[in-house]
Formats: C-alpha cells, sequence, structure tokens
C-alpha cells in the first residue's frame, strides 16, 4: 500500500503557483550522451544509471537488450519512491531500482523507501518489468490503464481532471494526456522542474492513434506548464539523430549520434502549432527535433 497521499481536480493555473514555483528549484546535471562509440555488448549492463541529482535518477535500458531502448525515471521523496515505467523486453529493472534504493537507506539509516510504480502510458516496451517489481516488497505498482490510474491517483473526471501526489516533501503532478495510448500520462516534479511526457513528446517518433485526444492533451500541456517553471521535458525515447530533421531506423540499436533527451516547453509550443495547422487531421511531418506520425490502433 502507498503511504503518500494524494489529491485529485483540475491542475491550478493561478491560485497554486505558489506551490508550483518553489523559491529554488532543485538543479542536476544531464549527460552529453547516452551511448558510447562502441556497438559491443559484450559488456553492456542492461540499464545505463544516470544520477541527474541525489534524488532523481535517470535509467536507461540499453539497446543490446532491446531496441527501444527507454527511459526510465526514479524520484524520491522523504516516505515514497516513484519509478516511472519498467521497461521493455529483455531485461529486469528491478535489481537496479534495489540498488538505488539501498544505498539511499545505509547512507541515511534507515529502512529503504517504499516503491510506487506507474507507467507513462502502457505499451509493451514500459511495462515489461511489472510482474518482477510486484513481487517486491514495499511495493504498489499502479496497473497501466485509465480506469487503474484514475482510481489511484483519484482523478474523477478522465481525462480532464489532474492529481497531485505527495511522495514526503515531494510533490507531483499527474495529468492524463491520451492521444498516443489511452492510459497516457504526464508527471511534473514541482522540486526540480521537469516535465515527464512519456511517450506523447520526445526527440523521435510521435505516434498519434487518436487525433482529437493527442491535440486536446497538447493543448493542456501547454496550458499547464504555461505558469511554472519548466526546466526539462524528458520523454520516454531518443530516436532522432543530432543531425535536424533526421530519425535512426525503427528497430537501431546503436545510436553513436543521437539527439539528447532534453527537450523544453518551446518544442510544446511548436507541436500545438504543427498540430492547429493540420486541421485536426493528423499527417506525418519532420520537424527539427521530432516527427509527427500518424498510426492506427
Amino acid at each position: 500500500m502507498a503511504l503518500a497521499s494524494a489529491t485529485a481536480g483540475a491542475f491550478p493555473l493561478n491560485g497554486e503557483q505558489s506551490a508550483a514555483r518553489p523559491s529554488a528549484l532543485e538543479r542536476g546535471v544531464l549527460p552529453a550522451r547516452w551511448t558510447t562509440d562502441d556497438p559491443d555488448c559484450a559488456h553492456a549492463p542492461p540499464f545505463f544509471v544516470h544520477e541527474y541529482n541525489a534524488t532523481f535518477f535517470v535509467l536507461r535500458q540499453s539497446g543490446c537488450t532491446h531496441f527501444e531502448k527507454p527511459f526510465l525515471y526514479l524520484l524520491l521523496g522523504a516516505s515514497e519512491a516513484l519509478l516511472v515505467d519498467t521497461g521493455a523486453p529483455g531485461a529486469d529493472v528491478s535489481p537496479v531500482v534495489d540498488d538505488v534504493l539501498q544505498r539511499r537507506a545505509q547512507r541515511e539509516g534507515r529502512d529503504p523507501l517504499p516503491l510506487l510504480v506507474v507507467h507513462s502510458h502502457g505499451h509493451g516496451d514500459h511495462t515489461a518489468g511489472d510482474a518482477s517489481l510486484a513481487r517486491r516488497s514495499g511495493t504498489t505498482v499502479v496497473s497501466p490503464t485509465p480506469e487503474a490510474v484514475a482510481e489511484f491517483f483519484k482523478i474523477p473526471d478522465w481525462p480532464r481532471g489532474a492529481a497531485q501526489h505527495d511522495l514526503g516533501g515531494r510533490v507531483v503532478d499527474v495529468l492524463p494526456i491520451p492521444g498516443h495510448q489511452p492510459a497516457s500520462i504526464a508527471i511534473y516534479d514541482r522540486r526540480t522542474g521537469i516535465l515527464l511526457t512519456g511517450d506523447t513528446l520526445y526527440p523521435g517518433r510521435l505516434y498519434v492513434a487518436d487525433a482529437k485526444a493527442f491535440a486536446d492533451s497538447v493543448d493542456r500541456l501547454v496550458e499547464f506548464t504555461a505558469p511554472r517553471d519548466i526546466v526539462h521535458v524528458l520523454g520516454a525515447h531518443i530516436e532522432n539523430t543530432r543531425m535536424p530533421f533526421v530519425d535512426y531506423a525503427q528497430g537501431t540499436r546503436h545510436q553513436p549520434n543521437e539527439h539528447g533527451l532534453e527537450l523544453g516547453r518551446a518544442h510544446l509550443l511548436e507541436l500545438q502549432a504543427a498540430l492547429r495547422a493540420m486541421g485536426g487531421r493528423i499527417e506525418r511531418r519532420a520537424l527539427r527535433d521530432f516527427t509527427i506520425w500518424p498510426v492506427t490502433r
């Protein structure tokens, strides 16, 4: 059972700016690159773990284990840890999570934090580690369905509602953003000013299954971020190269010249403008740092 509480409702735009704009955001550092020049998988770990700062970790699954190479995020509060996504088939993230939580517990002389596991959305390259994590003690895994997410976070008006969840001195905002997949959510970490967008926005191919839901979700993200400090927008993949408008082919496992992970609010505005120009009908369109890509369910 999760120890932290969640409160729900429409996301605050003006009345709670003081909560959304802390006086001093916790800063961190992202690496210049997430891959090496060497494509040899003989000694590659299943996950590359990067400490953005002492309480925010970015986990990148190796392309040696699965071509999707998803990014996972581990946030530590005072009373609970939050893991966003559990990875693709081919690797087990639970030992990596255990290591981070154990090291934190040893440093503080306390028991490891309880773990809450949620998903940016319900596709298999983000949920493959669920079964392993569900067997851990002190772990709550929220099923990647709209119904389960809405029930856990007490979001009464899916997908228009929103929730705030307290990890213990660390509040995250949870916004439904369907369009890529019905259970898609965004998570805003008030402590760092980082917005996690899953497969809705990242440097790669933005697959859109529901044009209206996707456009509405991007509008909500633009509205939500307007009064807030957005340090980075971090998605769940990198598929673009550092060359503008150019992506790697689907299935590529080694990307030595890949785009940086971090995007910004300007990219949200660019995505919104492109969607509005399409007039409700999604067309494939390559922009500098990502491509809008319609798909059928």
